[in-house]
């Protein structure tokens, strides 16, 4: 028998032996196929890529629906009475987009109100903070706020926070100083009194309670 046989036999065993462990022995290849289906499973394992958020003052995508901006405006409280927002106070008369312009329509208690700048600037900012860049704000003196404009929700607010809701058909000039039946916010008592025709603000009179003894502002009706 040949003597360099079994050389021969040991080298062909050996190229019929299984890679080594950690890709010894595929070659440039098969080390490169390996890497690259490493990869790919590492990709697979990522969480999906989630967008970002708009970043504060980068304005809107999408222009809100004029519902929702009334919703805003319904959480800016009165200056002068917070316990009540301005679109409860029934001072917003309309709001509306012209192309990518917001219109709000403001009208006043009345003319000579000292809140009104202070109304104008909590509306621009209680808007821009939820977006809105292009704003315009309209004064509407006609026709004139009243009283009746309040909500319902709105008066509930007003006796709660201890001050009575305006006496419905008591707005004319000329009775404006005839007795009132104003009940009181604290028992509902009809026993009341008028103190003075001017109270915290000029909107409200000073009454008295005679049953409870209790003194409280009253909205006067116009």
């Amino acid at each position: 028998m040949d003597a360099a046989m079994p050389r021969q036999l040991l080298e062909s065993d050996a190229h019929s032996l299984p890679p080594a462990r950690g890709g010894e022995g595929l070659g440039m290849g098969g080390r490169k196929a390996r890497l690259d289906h490493s990869s790919m499973l590492h990709q697979a394992a990522q969480p999906p890529t989630q967008p970002s958020p708009p970043q504060a003052g980068g304005g809107l995508a999408t222009r809100p629906a004029v519902a929702e901006i009334w919703s805003w405006l319904g959480e800016i409280p009165d200056p002068e009475i917070p316990v009540i927002s301005l679109v409860d106070l029934g001072i917003i008369r309309d709001v509306a987009w012209a192309d990518d312009l917001l219109e709000v329509t403001v009208t006043p208690t009345y003319s000579g109100c000292p809140a009104t700048g202070v109304i104008n600037f909590e509306i621009e900012r209680g808007l821009r903070e939820h977006g809105i860049e292009k704003l315009v704000l309209k004064r509407q003196l006609s026709p004139a706020w009243t009283t009746a404009w309040i909500s319902a929700e709105g008066r509930a607010k007003l006796r709660d926070y201890g001050i009575a809701p305006p006496v419905e058909g008591t707005a004319a000039c000329a009775g404006a100083l005839v007795p009132l039946e104003v009940s009181c916010p604290r028992c509902d008592s009809l026993r009341t009194e008028r103190i003075s025709q001017f109270g915290s603000t000029p909107c409200k009179a000073h009454f008295r309670c005679t049953d409870c003894l209790e003194p409280f502002d009253y909205f006067k009706s116009i």
